[in-house]
């Protein structure tokens, strides 16, 4: 398996000759390049699969760690705020992967023509490490060829991409991907209960409201999200609003107090109490402190069909 990943980092370093997040003609495709170890980074993860295919990556979300390299591959299947950190990158071997955003279309229509065992219901959080096999490696390196031959990706790309998610799907573990949005229990209605808060999160948060559009109790609600996301709603609900918060402090140059009242917030010094019990310092300090590393290599906004606008393909 090595020979092949090297092969396929050797042709991602092909198209990445910069540090970044490269977008490629190959619809939902990224390759990403770093040449340093980075500082944390606070994201909301979009569903995906993250191939490393040169150097290491940290993922932590609320109080778990999962660490991966070229033996291991990570997927999210549901929008998570994580915190990410590239732990293996020099300008000698530069950090390489290949990020590829799941699309739930063609996720639901693999599902139909596969066997899977539908009597399990979903468990534990919604996203998981699986070891990158040879033929997970092989389905990749076909697509992102496509890169090179852009006159195929109408013809081939949806093909390379469905044999990429069965590869995955096939994997020890792999059907968790299908279980945790297509299976049976609560995965439908906790990912509907994500893209809500997403949609309102400038608004006050209320878990009576959010359980009756799912059609859960509150306490089933609070127990099947936070074995999802390892948080509960209005944890979750807080998080979106402090990462959107330090994006328009960082980005917009927002003062404090305008991104305070800009994600919802009313009392600016509450804010900025549960922005520094968050990220570790006051916002203008810990602004201060981002300014010389993440401009170099963050893109500014990346949100897109109405969602939150912290949502930024993770490293």
């Amino acid at each position: 398996m090595t020979g092949s990943v090297d092969s396929l980092a050797k042709l991602v370093a092909r198209f990445v000759e910069k540090d970044g997040i490269h977008a490629t003609a190959v619809p939902r495709l990224d390759l990403i390049r770093s040449t340093r170890q980075t500082q944390d980074l606070h994201a909301v993860h979009e569903p995906a699969l993250c191939i490393v295919v040169q150097g290491a990556k940290r993922v932590m979300v609320a109080d778990r760690i999962y660490d991966y390299d070229a033996a291991k591959y990570l997927v999210v299947s549901f929008d998570l705020p994580i915190i990410g950190q590239i732990t293996k990158a020099d300008p000698a071997k530069p950090y390489l992967c290949i990020r590829f955003g799941i699309d739930a279309a063609a996720l639901s229509d693999l599902a139909v023509d596969m066997p899977w065992d539908q009597e399990t219901p979903a468990k534990g959080p919604g996203l998981f490490l699986g070891e990158t096999t040879p033929d997970i490696v092989d389905a990749a390196t076909r697509l992102v060829q496509l890169v090179d031959r852009p006159d195929d990706i109408p013809a081939l790309a949806k093909l390379y991409e469905r044999e990429l998610l069965y590869r995955v799907i096939r994997a020890p573990g792999g059907q968790a991907v299908l279980r945790s949005v297509y299976g049976p229990g609560q995965g439908r209605q906790i990912a509907r209960a994500i893209a809500m808060i997403k949609k309102s999160y400038r608004e006050p948060f209320e878990m009576s409201r959010l359980a009756e559009e799912v059609c859960l109790q509150p306490s089933a609600l609070h127990h099947h999200f936070r074995s999802v996301t390892l948080m509960s709603p209005l944890q979750y609900h807080k998080r979106l609003r402090l990462q959107e918060a330090r994006r328009l402090m960082l980005f917009e140059e927002q003062s404090a107090a305008q991104a305070a009242f800009s994600v919802g917030y009313e009392s600016p010094s509450q804010f900025s109490r549960e922005y520094r019990r968050q990220f570790g310092l006051p916002p203008m300090k810990d602004i201060e402190a981002l300014a010389g590393s993440i401009l170099a290599t963050e893109p500014q906004s990346a949100g897109s069909g109405g969602s939150v606008p912290l949502s930024v393909p993770a490293r």
